[in-house]
C-alpha cells in the first residue's frame, strides 16, 4: 500500500514536470516562432527570434546607452539620440518591422494611414499592451484602461475639459502664470537686467501649480510633496524596467522595491487628503462639487449608481498630477528652447501678443486670435512631441492594410519619426518651419498626408490637449510679454525619454527682462 502511494506520488509528479515543460516549451519556443512564421510569411523583415534571448532589450540597452551618453549638435535632428534602436530597425527593415519583447513579436508600423487605422479602430481588436505591474503603481486610471470601464470613466471626466469649463480655469491659468513671472523678475541682477536660469524644472512648478489650481482647488505648495515623490516613482519604475522582467521580483523586499511601495503608500495617502477635504468641503459648499475635476470625480461618484468609487478618483487624480504636468512640462519646455534657438520666431511671437494684448494678462478672447503663437507650437510639437511612441496590443486577429496581425502581437507606432519623416514633411523635416502649419494641421504634411499625432489620434485621442495648448500659449504670452530668452553656453542639446521627451542636462537659458 505505501509503495502504491509512493509511486503515485512519483507519477503524479512527473506528470506535473511534464506538462510544465511542455507549457514552458510552448511560450518559450513554439508559440513565438509559429508567430514569428506567419509575420514572416507576409514578407514583414525583422530581427529572428533567439530562445532565452528572443527579447531585443540588450541590444536596445547598448543602443540607447551608447546615444545618451553625449549631447548632440544644436539642431533638430534628434531622432538618432532620441529612438536609436527603432530608427535602426525601420531603416534596415522597412515600414512594418519586426522585433521582440521578450517571447512577444511587436510590429513597429511606420505608415501614417495604418497608425489612424489603428488608433481609430474601435472594436477592441487593438488594445493597450499588458502592463508591467510596476507601471499599473504610477496609476490605473483613464490611460491604462479598456473597453466598459474606459468608456465610463471618459464620460465621467469629458465635461472638466469642455470649452466653457477651460475657460472658467482661466484666471487660475494667468494666477499661476504671474507668480512665475514675478520670481524671474526677483531673479534677474538688477544690474545687468539678466540671470541664467534652467526652465525645465521652472516649467515643472508651473504646470503642477496649474494643474494643482484647475484640478483640485490647491496650489503647488501643497501638492508640492506629492510632485516630488510621483517624480521618484517614475524614475524608479523606468529603471526596473530596463531590466529583464522577472515575474514576482517586485514583491522580493529589496531596497528599490520597499521604496517603490513606499512611494505608493505616501503618494495615495495625500490623495486621500485632498479627497477627505474636499469631501468636508461639499457637505456645507454644494457648488465646490463642479468647480474641478476632483469636484466632477467626486459627484459621480455619491450621484450615480454605476459611479466612480474613490480608488477610482484616487487613480485617476494619479493620472492627471502624473501625465498632465509632466506632458506639459516637456511640451513647454522645449517650446521656450526652440524660441531661444530662433531668436526671429521668437520675436514674431512677441510682436503677435504685443499687438492682441499689450501689456495686459491675456484671456481666452485673446489666445483664440494668436495665429503665430498655434503654428509655433505646432511646430513644436512636431519636432518634440512629448510622447515618442505610442503601444498597442492584438487581443484577436486583426486585419491592418494589407497584413493579418495574429492575436499576441504589440506593436509600436513611432510619432517621432513619423513627424522627423522627410517623405511626409519634405526634406527640411528636421528643420524648424512653423509657417508649414499656415492653413492648419490638416494641411501641414506633404500630399495632406496628415502625419501629425501628438496627442495620438481618433476616439483615445488625449482628453487635455486642448487644455495643455490653453496653458501653453498663456505661459508663453506672458513670459514674451516680459522677457527676451537666448540659450546660455552651458545648455547641452540632450534630447531623451523618460516617460516623456525631456533635456536630459537641463534647459539652460539667459533671460533678459524686457
Amino acid at each position: 500500500m505505501v509503495n502504491f502511494v509512493f509511486l503515485t506520488l512519483i507519477g503524479f509528479s512527473l506528470c506535473l514536470l511534464l506538462w510544465g515543460g511542455l507549457k514552458a516549451l510552448y511560450s518559450l519556443w513554439w508559440r513565438p516562432k509559429k508567430l514569428e512564421k506567419e509575420l514572416k510569411r507576409q514578407e514583414i523583415k525583422g530581427s529572428p527570434y533567439i530562445l532565452l534571448y528572443g527579447v531585443d532589450l540588450k541590444e536596445y540597452i547598448n543602443c540607447i546607452t551608447e546615444a545618451w551618453s553625449k549631447p548632440i549638435n544644436l539642431n533638430h535632428q534628434i531622432t538618432s539620440r532620441v529612438v536609436p534602436y527603432v530608427k535602426n530597425l525601420v531603416q534596415q527593415y522597412g515600414k512594418v518591422s519586426l522585433t521582440w519583447n521578450g517571447t512577444t513579436p511587436r510590429l513597429i508600423i511606420m505608415d501614417p494611414k495604418m497608425m489612424k487605422e489603428v488608433l481609430s479602430e474601435k472594436n477592441g481588436n487593438f488594445q493597450k499592451p499588458p502592463l508591467n505591474p510596476l507601471i499599473l503603481m504610477l496609476a490605473k486610471g483613464l490611460t491604462v484602461l479598456e473597453g466598459e470601464e474606459w468608456s465610463k470613466h471618459r464620460r465621467i471626466i469629458n465635461p472638466a475639459f469642455h470649452q466653457e469649463k477651460l475657460k472658467c480655469m482661466m484666471p487660475a491659468f494667468s494666477t499661476s502664470c504671474i507668480e512665475l513671472i514675478e520670481s524671474w523678475k526677483k531673479l534677474v541682477d538688477p544690474t545687468k537686467g539678466s540671470c541664467e536660469l534652467d526652465v525645465w524644472p521652472e516649467m515643472g512648478k508651473l504646470t503642477a501649480d496649474v494643474i494643482s489650481r484647475t484640478a483640485f482647488g490647491s496650489n503647488y505648495e501643497e501638492g508640492k510633496r506629492l510632485f516630488q515623490l510621483q517624480k521618484e516613482q517614475i524614475l524608479l519604475v523606468v529603471e526596473a524596467m530596463q531590466m529583464l522582467y522577472i515575474p514576482g521580483y517586485r514583491f522580493i523586499p529589496t531596497k528599490k522595491n520597499k521604496r517603490r511601495q513606499y512611494l505608493a503608500k505616501e503618494i495615495n495617502g495625500i490623495l486621500r487628503g485632498f479627497i477627505s477635504k474636499r469631501e468636508e468641503l461639499m457637505k456645507t459648499d454644494s457648488s465646490s462639487s463642479t468647480n474641478d475635476l476632483l469636484g466632477l470625480l467626486l459627484q459621480s461618484s455619491y450621484s450615480e449608481s454605476n459611479g466612480l468609487t474613490i480608488e477610482d478618483v484616487i487613480e485617476e487624480c494619479k493620472v492627471f498630477y502624473s501625465a498632465g504636468q509632466e506632458t506639459n512640462s516637456t511640451f513647454l519646455t522645449w517650446a521656450i528652447v526652440v524660441l531661444a534657438m530662433h531668436p526671429n520666431w521668437q520675436e514674431k511671437a512677441r510682436d503677435e501678443v504685443e499687438r492682441i494684448c499689450g501689456k495686459k494678462v491675456p484671456d481666452f478672447k485673446d489666445i483664440t486670435h494668436f495665429k503665430i503663437m498655434t503654428m509655433i507650437l505646432n511646430e513644436v510639437l512636431r519636432l518634440y512631441p512629448p510622447v515618442v511612441e505610442v503601444y498597442r496590443h492584438t487581443c484577436k486577429r486583426t486585419k491592418l492594410g494589407d497584413i493579418s496581425i495574429p492575436a499576441g502581437v504589440d506593436l509600436t507606432l513611432p510619432i517621432l519619426l513619423i513627424h522627423h519623416e522627410n517623405e511626409y514633411w519634405g526634406d527640411d523635416a528636421d528643420e524648424f518651419r512653423p509657417e508649414r502649419f499656415a492653413d492648419g494641421v490638416s494641411n501641414a504634411s506633404k500630399d495632406n498626408q496628415a502625419s501629425f499625432f501628438p496627442f495620438g489620434w481618433g476616439p483615445k485621442v488625449c482628453i487635455g490637449q486642448n487644455f495643455a495648448m490653453i496653458e501653453a500659449k498663456m505661459a508663453l504670452a506672458m513670459i514674451l510679454q516680459n522677457f527676451s530668452f537666448e540659450l546660455s553656453p552651458s545648455y547641452a542639446h540632450a534630447p531623451y525619454t523618460v516617460m516623456t521627451l525631456q533635456p536630459q542636462h537641463g534647459a539652460q537659458i539667459i533671460l533678459h527682462q524686457l
